[in-house]
């Protein structure tokens, strides 16, 4: 290797080293265009084919009086007649009508349980509509369940894995309506942003007009940004919005700590600052010990045998635990690191954390789950 390669080699290791890391994200990975969303599907159906799995008829009614419906519109009188079989389920569908589907075009679907049903392994969903929330029909659905757990019982013991009662139809869903949305005649669009933010909807508005060259983007809010076309623009609007995706800018994230205190995790914005504060962690730990002895009387004494309870209190401290101080306006890097060196565990670091806002020395918002 030569010398300049070898001078190269160290410049480049210096700048990812010394050069702070800025995470860009495409506009695409932050924002929804308003239009281009799923729409959720549902509908009520019956599973048959189940090998004595399905709903008992005298607890589920409403399996009895599907079945009796579904026969009488095949044709079959059954007025008069007990029914007593257990190869029927009543299930609820749903499934996620896709943006711009077209008819004849497949979704999947996801079956489930509504009544008593053991399992719905080997059941087969018959025709059942699926309706958005106009009360409207968009889809159909049927075919062969498939479930990623079973159920086996015996005399004595019985075995369950996954969720049996639930499953879903790869394709099982035909579209029969198309929704009425017409992308390209459309002369104003509004960005939705998933994680609001007042900042970050400037620069994408900023990064929009520097791509176009026209004050055509606007911030209206934090979760909002509105695209006006100019008037002068005679292309496509696909192609317009595919260029807007792929820009990339810098979200502004807030300074945030999340805390689950069920499970000690502790998750903590970069823009987290804290001010010059001194910080002392104890530990005190009080065991109890029973330990009962048995007191016996003299031999040819009138008395009784009797329990004597004998209990032993300990009561420990950590002594060589000091005030650490955390300097003013650390970064997060500096923050966890000053923590870690007093040698406290997550849920101890929760309460330093909370007593550290209480304190007011901690310029971040702390939301607990």
């Amino acid at each position: 290797m030569s010398f300049r390669s070898l001078v190269l080699m160290t410049f480049a290791t210096l700048l990812l080293v010394v050069m702070p890391a800025h995470s860009s994200s495409r506009i695409k990975d932050i924002v929804d265009f308003e239009g281009i969303r799923d729409n959720q599907l549902i509908g009520y159906g019956l599973v048959v084919g189940l090998d004595g799995t399905g709903d008992s008829l005298t607890n589920a009614p409403f399996t009895k009086q599907s079945l009796q419906a579904m026969l009488e519109r095949m044709g079959v009188n059954i007025s008069g007649v007990t029914l007593n079989t257990k190869n029927v389920a009543a299930v609820m569908v749903t499934a996620s009508l896709p943006p711009f589907s077209v008819q004849g075009s497949r979704i999947d679907v996801t079956i489930s349980a509504l009544g008593d049903a053991d399992s719905l392994q080997g059941g087969t969903l018959l025709v059942t509509p699926l309706m958005g929330a106009d009360g409207e029909a968009y889809a159909i659905a049927q075919g062969p369940v498939a479930i990623g757990g079973f159920s086996a019982q015996g005399d004595a013991a019985a075995v369950t894995k996954g969720v049996p009662t639930s499953g879903r139809i790869a394709n099982g869903g035909i579209v029969e309506r198309e929704l009425p949305f017409k992308l390209a005649s459309m002369s104003t669009l509004r960005l939705s942003l998933r994680n609001p933010d007042l900042t970050t909807a400037r620069r994408i508005a900023q990064s929009i007009n520097d791509l176009i060259g026209q004050p055509v983007a606007e911030p209206l809010n934090p979760s909002g940004v509105r695209l006006t076309l100019p008037r002068d623009f005679n292309g496509n609007i696909v192609d317009l919005i595919t260029d807007i995706e792929q820009l990339n800018i810098e979200p502004d994230l807030p300074a945030k700590i999340i805390i689950d205190e069920s499970t000690g995790i502790i998750v903590m914005g970069q823009e987290v600052r804290v001010s010059t504060v001194a910080i002392a962690q104890g530990n005190l730990t009080v065991s109890v010990t029973e330990a009962p002895q048995v007191a016996q009387p003299n031999p040819l004494a009138n008395g009784q045998t009797v329990v004597v309870p004998r209990t032993q209190v300990d009561v420990t401290t950590d002594t060589d635990k000091k005030l650490a101080l955390l300097e003013g306006s650390v970064p997060l890097r500096d923050l966890v690191s000053g923590l870690n060196a007093l040698g406290v565990g997550p849920r101890d670091m929760i309460s330093i954390l909370q007593a550290i806002k209480a304190s007011g020395a901690l310029q971040a918002e702390i939301e607990v789950m």
